[in-house]
């Protein structure tokens, strides 16, 4: 029963992995379009974190993760003798597939070594971290986070490794580790928040041991000289020598700390009280199961690992819910379930319900349509101007070279009536091509708007058929779609905002022409 429902689940997070959901923009924007953008020739667009004065985001963690699957994707693309360029959403997938092993093969691993317990009580941690929808949705996304959550994972293991050396033991655990470390702190800077308890018991061994902390430490040291060499290598814009390591090393988690210090820049992206992540995010990420942390604790080197790093992580004010991907398969694996049957029954069934829909939510629906809008643009020939209103910036290193003619403007908030002003700049003038079934596609150039079904306030824009104004024609739609940025809960009310949001769910995209020649009718709406 044990082995058929971790298949079933294994098989559920592959499910997710290959649904195109997307969670947040720096799945992309903080890895696989870096790094493509170096392998391919797709053009790119590099956010404020590798453009800045003080560049705050490593390339090292980069290219061992995403760098090194595509280098083998590409050799094998070559070697079975096809011409051209890999799709890029081949590479997209590649990624995701590759995601979904680490999790699956890595991260259940080190739970399943880091319970010294009883079998039943690995299998149960083992069945609770992999039915979470976290585990289903972030982890087989290519999050900083979701790498963060496995390197933390196994230095803890590779901590108790240690704690169970004798003198006669080798030193392999220690240089290991002191490689992992390194690793994790170029991945991200909140890394050490997760070891600060587990750290303070290897001090006793390091005492009786200190050949084992001196292979540590340097195994950790040339780790550190390698990742500021690819970075320095990375963010100079000539190769680089001994002298520029010497005197103008680029040491990003040392920027990135600086950055992150300074409240003014942690406003830019919005302050959070304190509270946010004990009170809202871990609730959120891990549901019913925060009773049982309450009632029913297993105290462990795990849990105490998950305290320190949200205690860390709640001293600063920005607080997003990823940033405590790696307390959750620490704290799953840290409870016990009801002994009473009728306990048991009504947790397991409020755990499958708050999984099943917060899985099918993050996992599915969640910008569901972008990915997919992208694929589409990239196949439209007259596609020119790309405008995308209320969703996520799109990842541009998926059009597949039509960047070089495409032109996209990601205006997510932008008021309606600018919109339309924006439009009127750059759609094309109405022919009679347009009119025709695909005829547009013939046509040289072509404005598309990207945009959720649940904008209501183009309703009244969308049926023009006059002479004059603008001209939405609807091509594409992508009905697995939720804008869960556009609830307006105090103008709308909570039921007719739901009623928008979800039951008018789906993206779509509209060929965009104006009327040329001809005076425009004045417009006059309130947004």
């Amino acid at each position: 029963m044990w082995r058929r429902t971790y298949l079933f689940l294994v098989l559920l997070r592959l499910y997710f992995a290959l649904s195109p959901s997307y969670l947040h923009p720096d799945e992309n924007f903080q890895g696989p379009e870096v790094i493509a953008g170096q392998i391919f020739s797709y053009p790119v667009r590099l956010t404020w974190e590798f453009t800045s004065d003080n560049p705050i985001r490593s390339v090292f963690p980069l290219w061992p993760i995403y760098g090194l699957p595509m280098l083998l994707l590409k050799w094998l693309w070559i070697g079975n003798g096809n011409d051209g360029e890999i799709p890029p959403i081949a590479v997209f997938w590649t990624l995701r597939v590759l995601m979904f092993v680490l999790s699956f093969v890595l991260e259940d691993w080190a739970i399943y070594e880091l319970l010294q317990s009883k079998y039943r009580q690995r299998q149960a941690a083992v069945l609770l971290v992999a039915s979470s929808y976290v585990t289903w949705t972030f982890q087989t996304h290519t999050f900083s986070n979701s790498i963060e959550t496995i390197v933390v994972a196994w230095c803890l293991v590779l901590i108790e490794r240690i704690l169970l050396q004798t003198s006669h033991t080798p030193f392999a655990e220690s240089l290991v580790l002191g490689i992992i470390a390194v690793f994790g702190v170029f991945n991200r800077i909140t890394f050490p928040a997760f070891l600060i308890i587990p750290g303070l018991r290897l001090i006793p061994h390091f005492i009786n041991r200190p050949l084992s902390l001196v292979v540590m430490a340097a195994s950790g040291l040339l780790t550190v000289l390698i990742a500021i060499s690819l970075d320095t290598s990375f963010y100079t814009p000539h190769p680089i020598s001994w002298s520029d390591l010497y005197r103008n090393p680029v040491i990003t988690p040392l920027n990135n700390l600086q950055y992150n210090l300074k409240p003014s820049n942690l406003a830019e992206h919005g302050l959070h009280p304190w509270y946010q992540h004990i009170l809202v995010n871990i609730p959120l990420l891990i549901g019913p199961a925060l009773a049982l942390l309450f009632t029913k604790p297993n105290l462990s080197l795990r849990l105490s690992s998950a305290i320190s790093g949200v205690f860390v992580l709640s001293i600063f004010q920005h607080q997003e819910a990823r940033f405590l991907l790696p307390a959750i398969p620490l704290l799953l694996s840290s409870v016990r379930f009801p002994k009473k049957p009728i306990y048991f029954k009504l947790w397991v069934g409020s755990w499958v319900g708050f999984n099943v829909v917060l899985g099918l939510l993050m996992g599915i629906y969640h910008q569901g349509g972008i990915v997919p809008a992208q694929v589409f643009l990239s196949n439209q020939p007259d596609a020119t101007q790309a405008i995308w209103w209320k969703t996520y910036m799109p990842p541009i290193w998926l059009l597949n070279g039509k960047n070089a003619v495409l032109r996209t403007q990601d205006v997510a908030g932008m008021e309606g009536d600018k919109l339309l002003d924006e439009l009127e700049k750059i759609a094309t003038c109405d022919t009679p091509a347009d009119r025709r079934s695909l005829g547009y596609l013939k046509e040289p150039n072509g404005t598309y708007l990207i945009a959720p079904l649940s904008s209501t306030w183009l309703d009244s824009y969308l049926d023009n058929k006059g002479l004059d104004g603008l001209r939405f024609r609807e091509v594409w739609r992508f009905n697995r779609h939720l804008n869960l940025d556009d609830l307006d809960w105090a103008e709308d009310g909570v039921w007719p905002t739901l009623q928008r949001v979800i039951g008018r769910r789906g993206l779509a995209a509209w060929r965009v022409t104006k009327s040329c020649g001809r005076p425009k009718r004045l417009r006059s709406r309130k947004i």
